[in-house]
């Protein structure tokens, strides 16, 4: 038996076609899986963090290279702003005072919950420093002895607004709270009643939680690239239905 074959058409051609279509598949499936990778990863700080880490999560970026054009090499990238944070909740660290100090302050929410808007001297968040110099700083100690209550005198400023609401100022150096909305007169009265307001948390060391597996989506997102490209690939040169 013999078999004979021949190459309709200009071989170059066809190759530098199919080269062409490869680049094009390569480019597709790169796009695609860095930025399914992305969202993977802002999925899992939305997830273990809540609304109030939208910033955080927004950090991840991403960029596909080259920028312009196409290459049958082509490479994504994923990186976030915050590289220490993720790290930190990637390993789930043990954090330690630095310098030789014996306890982490960890402001409470009740410290500066105006800080985020930045109003001048009102609006920053109180340091251990100006706890220390006003000398009205005070401890609790936790039941279990591991740590303190770092507290600042509790009293009532001038009221506000129309129906006089109660305003509360913490040692003279941050208005931690206001009675301005429905159910918070009360809310202001007790803290009051209470007469201290807890600005710190003392504690000798914090072990975070592992809450994030950003090598995992990594690894996800490879195991995924090939058959992605294939995929491409085969709609790029006609092969297969788009």
């Amino acid at each position: 038996m013999r078999l004979a074959a021949r190459i309709v058409g200009d071989l170059r051609q066809v190759l530098a076609a199919e080269v062409r279509a490869g680049e094009r598949a390569a480019m597709t499936a790169i796009r695609a899986e860095t930025e399914q990778v992305k969202q993977e990863l802002r999925g899992q700080v939305s997830s273990s963090f809540g609304g109030n880490a939208r910033g955080i999560a927004n950090a991840w970026r991403s960029q596909v290279f080259p920028r312009a054009g196409q290459s049958l090499r082509p490479a994504g990238l994923v990186w976030t702003k915050v590289p220490n944070v993720i790290d930190a909740f990637e390993r789930g660290a043990l954090i330690r005072a630095k310098g030789g100090g014996k306890f982490l302050a960890i402001p409470t929410g009740f410290n500066a919950a105006r800080g985020r808007r930045g109003r001048g001297e009102k609006g920053m968040r109180v340091t251990p420093a100006q706890m220390v110099a006003s000398g009205q700083g005070f401890l609790r100690p936790f039941k279990s002895g591991r740590g303190f209550v770092w507290c600042l005198p509790l009293r009532q400023g001038e009221q506000t607004g129309r129906r006089r609401r109660t305003r509360l100022i913490a040692g003279g150096l941050a208005e931690v709270g206001t009675g301005n909305r429905k159910g918070r007169e009360a809310w202001a009265r007790g803290m009051l009643a209470r007469g201290m307001v807890p600005m710190f948390l003392l504690l000798p060391q914090v072990k975070l939680a592992k809450r994030l597996d950003v090598q995992g989506a990594a690894e996800r997102g490879l195991r995924r690239l090939p058959g992605r490209f294939v995929a491409a690939w085969e709609r790029e040169s006609g092969r297969s239905a788009p």
